[in-house]
């Protein structure tokens, strides 16, 4: 019973403490089918049991070979992604709204968790002030005013995330790169700034350049650049990390074969009458 022990360990480890590199390598697989081997012929006389130990054994290796790696989801407010890991599909939220899957959950086969990022809200307005609509023609999302700022460049040394987003009507395109607030206290032209800043850069419909069409805002303060107005706004959004677990339902089906199997082979208790 050692031997068995020792597999279903390996197995619910990979639940209870999922995502660990150690899961997907070969020699760990290798000797949870090693252990599983021995431990059915050990148990041959006890089929359910061994049943049981198989099917455990066979869940965490076919997760830990077959599995994929974990990785990040990111998703714009309002939109939906196909996740073949959790067997269904992610529904992004509208901003301010509650998150996806709360803090985590499970899926059949996967551990869904939330995982904070940073994203930029941005708002352009004409001379006027009017509202002006904001495009991502490469974006994961073509009308979210959300930037998910997935791309990095480097700036005096730092890796900033960037995106890019055109305002159709004003025939621009402009590139937001961020600087947090410790980032930006460090750089002296940017020192005096308290929080975020969002560097804009636009660019005409053709990717011309605009003659000074480079400018620095604070966040959540409207600038002028050109003639546009344009304020950002920068904000947590949840991201979902997907992290690949043996079979639930195949895990189950193994545990209640080894408890029916344990509850048929127990001896009947048979017990003693003493002389009156």
């Amino acid at each position: 019973m050692l031997l068995a022990a020792l597999v279903v360990l390996g197995v619910v480890i990979e639940v209870v403490v999922p995502g660990r590199a150690i899961y997907h390598a070969g020699w760990y697989n290798v000797a949870l089918a090693a252990l599983a081997i021995w431990a059915i012929a050990s148990l041959r006389r006890v089929p359910l049991v061994a049943f049981g130990i198989g099917a455990i054994a066979f869940a965490g290796i076919a997760s830990g070979l077959l599995g994929p790696d974990t990785r990040t989801v990111i998703g714009a407010p309002g939109t939906s992604l196909r996740v073949d890991e959790a067997g269904g599909t992610l529904v992004f939220p509208p901003l301010h709204v509650d998150q996806p899957i709360g803090a985590s959950r499970f899926t059949a086969t996967a551990l869904l968790r939330s995982v904070p990022r940073t994203v930029v809200a941005i708002a352009a307005f004409d001379r006027r002030g009017a509202h002006l609509t904001i495009t991502q023609p490469t974006g994961a999302a073509f009308l979210s005013p959300v930037l998910l700022m997935q791309n990095t460049q480097t700036i005096a040394g730092f890796t900033l995330p960037y995106d890019t987003f055109a305002v159709p009507a004003a025939h621009r395109i402009v590139k937001a790169v961020l600087f947090s607030a410790a980032q930006a206290a460090s750089m002296p032209a940017l020192s005096m700034v308290r929080g975020s800043v969002v560097l804009f850069d636009l660019e005409d419909d053709t990717g011309a350049s605009i003659p000074h069409g480079i400018g620095v805002a604070p966040e959540g303060q409207l600038i002028r650049l050109g003639d546009l107005g344009l304020r950002a706004t920068v904000m947590s959004y949840p991201a979902i990390e997907v992290t690949s677990i043996p079979d639930l339902a195949v895990l189950a089906a193994g545990f209640l074969a080894i408890l029916i199997g344990a509850l048929l082979t127990r001896r009947p208790w048979r017990g003693k009458i003493g002389k009156l």
